[in-house]
């Protein structure tokens, strides 16, 4: 596969701001996803650091970062390995 065909990922990273059901409701509002999916996430942010949310083309996963940004959390992009 060549570079440019690797799919993209964003990443949510703990940071000491934002309730953990903050951040429940943001990927439960955005994404789409069920509370359970969405709880599981949070918890991977709040115990591991990151979660990574979504995958796809580059241009999906800018919006999604800039999504995260308008939330208030603290998102980056990067290619997935």
């Amino acid at each position: 596969m060549e570079e440019t065909e690797r799919p993209w990922v964003t990443i949510v990273w703990n940071d000491p701001v934002n309730l953990m059901s903050y951040v429940t409701y943001v990927f439960m509002t955005y994404f789409k996803y069920p509370r359970d999916k969405a709880e599981q996430l949070m918890q991977q942010v709040h115990h591991e650091g990151r979660a990574v949310v979504s995958n796809g083309a580059r241009e999906a996963m800018e919006r999604d970062v800039t999504a995260m940004h308008s939330y208030g959390l603290w998102a980056t992009m990067a290619k997935d390995d």
